[in-house]
């Protein structure tokens, strides 16, 4: 699909759009950047791309895809540094989060005669680096394009169908709209999980509880969850703080009406809050984005 593909970051996300590009003849040449000489050193070692550096001008040049596989603080001045070097008709993509205060970051330093096209991969695991990807990470998950007004149709449709040979299934979305499903679908969610996880550990400093040793499912759960990425989470806090916030406010009405039911023993709220979220559950799983199985099909290595 692509002469010369250019990934500009290379951990978890990046990684995986090299293996997964590789395994279907996506692109001619991948070439692999990061700001971190020894992490450049493992992507060869790996053997994810076929030129390697940590300059970003350099991975470009000629590019007719380029990807910024990198937390959303850093696409600013990523930006500034490519946009000279990018080939005239290229298409520039990234994986961020978050949409909005990408394209306010990118599309004033990006030159009028490449395509901008920001993207979302909904799919990752808590861990991060290059040795942490695998070919599979998109199969069976959504990636939403949020492409800025005027952005040319057939390089949307290109990037769409890149996306689908990775494995995604594609939605395009207005970049606002994107941030407010993703700040409760997501954003919130990973904050509640860092919260938990951090009121717990410090519960357990205090009191020399046992709050660890005993850990049931579900705070397991929010273990793996609050252990992401933490540049990559701030970032996107940082980025979309309205719709984090609005959306926080929300939560926090509910959860003081949940105060409220069990305070009073109104156990009629409860049951019909419970049964309402357990469809939910059913839902995702009959769509695809998750398994029945025990443990969430997460298994213990043997």
């Amino acid at each position: 699909m692509f002469q010369r593909l250019a990934l500009i970051g290379i951990g978890l996300i990046g990684s995986s759009i090299a293996l997964r590009a590789r395994k279907e003849g996506l692109a001619e040449h991948i070439a692999v950047q990061s700001r971190r000489a020894e992490t450049v050193a493992t992507a060869r070692h790996l053997g994810l791309g076929d030129s390697y550096t940590t300059d970003p001008a350099e991975a470009v040049e000629g590019a007719d895809l380029v990807i910024l596989c990198v937390p959303v603080g850093a696409v600013g001045a990523l930006t500034e540094a490519i946009a000279p070097h990018l080939a005239p008709g290229a298409t520039v993509s990234d994986v961020g989060s978050v949409k909005s205060a990408v394209v306010a970051e990118m599309a004033p330093r990006l030159p009028e005669n490449v395509h901008f096209v920001p993207s979302h991969p909904i799919a990752g695991t808590e861990h991060s680096g290059p040795e942490a990807g695998f070919a599979e990470l998109f199969e069976g998950r959504w990636c939403v394009l949020t492409p800025p007004p005027g952005t040319d149709a057939q390089a949307v449709e290109k990037l769409s169908e890149f996306w689908r040979r990775l494995g995604s299934s594609v939605e395009v979305m207005e970049p606002h709209h994107h941030d407010m499903v993703l700040a409760i679908t997501s954003h919130v969610p990973h904050l509640i999980a860092y919260n938990i996880v951090g009121t717990a550990a410090h519960l357990a400093e205090v009191t020399e509880s046992e709050v660890m040793k005993f850990a049931a499912g579900g705070f397991r759960d929010f273990t793996r969850i609050a252990a992401s990425d933490p540049v990559m989470w701030r970032d996107i806090f940082l980025n979309n703080r309205e719709a984090v916030l609005e959306m926080l406010g929300r939560f926090n009405e509910d959860l003081t009406a949940l105060q409220r039911a069990i305070r009073w023993g109104d156990g009629e709220t409860l049951f019909n809050l419970f049964t309402r979220t357990r469809s939910i559950r059913r839902g995702i799983i009959e769509a695809g984005q998750e398994t029945a199985d025990p443990d969430f099909g997460r298994h213990k290595k043997s």
